[in-house]
């Protein structure tokens, strides 16, 4: 028996997220005294491969096929059932991230296992229930789910288990899973990403603004904070409906949730849709004019002040203390 982890990767380099992965893997294979194997689908180096016997794992199982060089969610997940029966793991564990919500519930439906999406706790064993925290209803509740049977699939999600090195020995093998052509139904063509930008839903800091920056044309000062800061940049949902933004960066209750240690909201009113998604964050920072904002309500720190003369201030102060 074994636990099972899946590892993303972009481009070839592993996300942060599958770092957490691999160390909440790690804590859970403790939890229940079984081996951590880790599986990472298509090209990665060497090197980069062999970083994840850092974080625990006792064996990295590869998979490298022309078919599956871009993401196929029906792909992955059939090549990630197939590998968990192999090594006969009772527990799969991958990020919630945006391919990782897509996977996890057919991932558990090929095995016949339980599902817990969106967790942000280790479990607590009772027997054969296992009880765990995830969070519900856009963010806005935290619910402890009990999950029965002999197999599990957790879906952690990013920013809630920080990374832990824990060096261990680890042995890379190919595995050459057997697919058929359902899984390879839908074939993606091209993939394009913004370069050179932090992850919104992977990111620690995130810098985030609303219809009080009054236009696109001053939205300069929210990129280069979050330039200073190494943040992502997100918006309200009347900015990404108005076009000022794409609507990638749109977060709240009908966009993403994020959950980074730190969310500074410039402009932005607090509606409930919005602090949905938000709600998860380690600590807010609201800077807003009007001192009634319902965000205030939320905030672990709050600045009243327009946007415009605050936003610049912070700016030069924290270019200063970086430079120091």
């Amino acid at each position: 028996m074994s636990v099972l982890v899946y590892i993303e990767h972009v481009d070839g380099a592993f996300k942060k997220s599958a770092l957490e992965a691999v160390s909440f893997a790690k804590a859970v294979g403790t939890l229940v005294n079984q081996p951590v194997y880790a599986l990472s689908i298509g090209e990665v180096a060497q090197s980069e491969l062999e970083k994840i016997g850092k974080y625990g794992a006792e064996k990295l199982i590869t998979v490298n096929q022309a078919e599956l060089k871009q993401f196929l969610n029906q792909a992955y997940a059939s090549v990630i059932a197939e590998v968990a029966k192999s090594v006969e793991a009772e527990t799969v564990v991958l990020s919630n991230s945006f391919s990782g919500k897509g996977m996890a519930p057919r991932i558990a439906a090929k095995l016949d296992a339980a599902l817990a999406d969106g967790a942000i706790s280790l479990p607590r064993l009772s027997g054969t229930a296992w009880t765990i925290q995830k969070t519900a209803f856009s963010n806005k509740a935290i619910a402890t789910e009990e999950l029965t049977g002999s197999k599990r699939v957790i879906a952690l999600t990013p920013n809630s288990f920080e990374p832990k090195e824990e060096p261990t020995s680890i042995t890379i093998e190919p595995y050459q899973p057997s697919l058929s052509p359902d899984d390879l139904s839908t074939v993606i063509k091209d993939i394009v990403r913004a370069t050179n930008q932090v992850s919104l839903p992977e990111a620690e800091i995130v810098v985030s603004a609303g219809r009080g920056m009054k236009g696109p044309e001053n939205w300069a000062m929210v990129e280069e904070l979050a330039r200073v800061l190494g943040a992502a940049t997100a918006c309200s949902k009347p900015v990404s409906d108005a076009g000022w933004r794409p609507h990638a960066e749109h977060v709240g209750q009908t966009g993403l949730a994020v959950t980074p240690k730190l969310y500074i909201a410039i402009g932005i009113s607090g509606a409930i849709q919005h602090l949905a998604g938000v709600s998860s964050s380690k600590t807010i920072v609201v800077i807003n004019k009007d001192p009634e904002a319902p965000f205030f309500k939320v905030a672990d720190y709050g600045i009243v002040g327009d946007a415009f003369d605050v936003v610049p201030q912070l700016i030069e102060a924290f270019k200063t203390y970086k430079n120091n």
